[in-house]
């Protein structure tokens, strides 16, 4: 009897402890999937207002239809003729990729250059609002656009196929300037464009879209030199809204590249309150 007790006894612990060890695992597991959803859950609101919210529709068509009367303005100014141009970014310019980000959300991701090719190669990136018929509009003014992308230069045969599937004017080998060595300055190109044509308007999401005066961002968050040239904005700066990433994360992180943990503390460190 006594020895049938043990017995039991002996069993019941084995029990407790296997029991125990799989709720340790769950709970670890737990804890990984929390990790893992921090690593982009920041971006579910950003992500939806993009896609679902009619503002951002809205302010697109805006910020397009005022590029066609800036591009006017610019066209007006010109005492003689010359050979013109408009450059505009690529993503989240011309080309919504939140399907990405929106990806990135559901599996738990960071950014990787890899999923983010996975996704280029596609080539099934949408059309934003009101960029087809800005840059058709551009074009019917005598206008040849340029497309200038720090996507890498191994994105470009795909590139050039999805914004032909959208219609784009000028999608072509020639118009399309993506980034080599990943230089991210977008300056040199510029500069070889303007070797040629007379550059009338930029169009991007990102400030150093339009000129590397904007890289620096560690005073003040980059607003200095933003108020400075403020009379730029509506007049050869055309900007668009994109909430989901961009430069001004970077500052948000003093320039460095942290884990998540870490960058979801200098998020929050970051925000002003009362």
């Amino acid at each position: 009897m006594k020895k049938h007790t043990i017995f039991l006894m002996l069993i019941l612990g084995i029990y407790l402890i296997s029991c125990n060890s799989k709720t340790q695992n769950q709970k670890q597991k737990t804890v990984c999937d929390s990790l893992e959803i921090s690593a982009s859950e920041h971006l579910v609101d950003a992500t939806l207002w993009f896609q679902k919210s009619a503002e951002m529709r809205a302010l697109y068509y805006q910020c397009y239809n005022y590029a066609k009367i800036a591009l006017d303005k610019q066209l007006k100014k010109q005492k003689e003729k010359t050979k013109n141009v408009v450059i505009l970014d690529i993503d989240e310019t011309v080309l919504d990729n939140s399907p990405y980000q929106s990806m990135l959300i559901k599996k738990g991701l960071s950014y990787t250059s890899e999923t983010w090719k996975e996704w280029t190669k596609l080539a099934k990136a949408k059309a934003l609002p009101g960029s087809v018929e800005f840059t058709n509009y551009a074009k019917s003014k005598g206008c040849e656009i340029f497309y200038v992308s720090n996507r890498d230069i191994d994105e470009k045969d795909a590139t050039i196929k999805n914004m032909n599937n959208e219609n784009f004017p000028f999608a072509d080998e020639k118009h399309i300037y993506l980034r080599v060595n990943k230089e991210s300055s977008k300056i040199p190109r510029f500069k070889q464009i303007a070797k040629d044509y007379q550059i009338l308007l930029f169009v991007g999401d990102n400030l150093r879209d339009f000129d590397e005066i904007f890289a620096n961002r560690s005073n003040n968050y980059g607003f200095n030199v933003v108020d400075s040239l403020k009379n730029k904005f509506g007049d050869k700066f055309i900007l668009l809204p994109n909430p989901m990433y961009g430069e001004w994360e970077k500052a948000i992180y003093g320039g460095a590249y942290p884990n998540e943990k870490e960058k979801n503390k200098l998020r929050k460190k970051a925000l002003q309150s009362f």
